[in-house]
């Protein structure tokens, strides 16, 4: 069946690989926000922002993840090589998503509480086609989320090494980035350090 651009498929993709090196080891997924472990959390935000699916991609402490956050519903895979970095996540994220039909791959971090579904219904609704890209920016600094048009996915994940995940393709293609300002209604902080741990409820 042929979705067409009035009915859009946009896919979350939630990257929630991270070990949490700078926080002592503990995973991303399971720092604890308001009562639930992170990753739930996001998941939420997703759903509410209007994705269509949410695919999680899981990596350090991922049975545990599944054992204690409520998941249900979404394809989780896991990223053997999650050690190598968010590329390597996110080159997994896009490969569970081909073939689903989707349009778009909405990616949000799992160590970005601050950013809601208001961001998120934001940055889908700039979708327009299968080759958008857009991203949110706060006080016109490019952040997260970012939606990529599946006919892009095959450049984004060959870029995407190391801990830059779509960082060197978003600069390539810095012209033709939809720029949606987001910092009346999102925080875009990341939970990286000790010190960052303050931000959550």
């Amino acid at each position: 069946m042929t979705r067409t651009t009035q009915t859009p498929m946009v896919a979350g993709l939630l990257l929630a690989a991270g070990g949490g090196r700078r926080l002592g080891g503990q995973p991303k997924a399971l720092l604890e926000h308001r009562g639930r472990p992170l990753v739930e959390h996001a998941v939420r935000v997703l759903r509410e922002g209007g994705c269509d699916r949410v695919h999680v991609v899981l990596g350090a402490a991922a049975e545990e993840v599944r054992a204690r956050a409520d998941l249900a519903g979404c394809t989780v895979t896991v990223n053997p090589e999650w050690t190598e970095g968010m590329g390597s996540s996110l080159r997994a994220g896009l490969g569970t998503l081909s073939g689903t039909g989707a349009d778009a791959a909405l990616v949000l971090l799992v160590d970005q509480p601050g950013i809601g579904a208001d961001a998120v219904a934001r940055v889908r609704s700039a979708y327009r086609s299968r080759t958008s890209l857009v991203a949110a920016s706060y006080d016109g600094e490019r952040g997260h989320p970012v939606l990529f048009g599946a006919d892009r996915w095959v450049d984004v994940a060959a870029g995407a090494v190391g801990d830059r995940g779509a960082r060197a393709y978003l600069r390539a293609h810095r012209d033709a980035i939809t720029l949606v300002e987001c910092s009346d209604v999102a925080q875009a902080y990341d939970i990286d350090t000790v010190e960052d741990l303050k931000h959550l409820e």
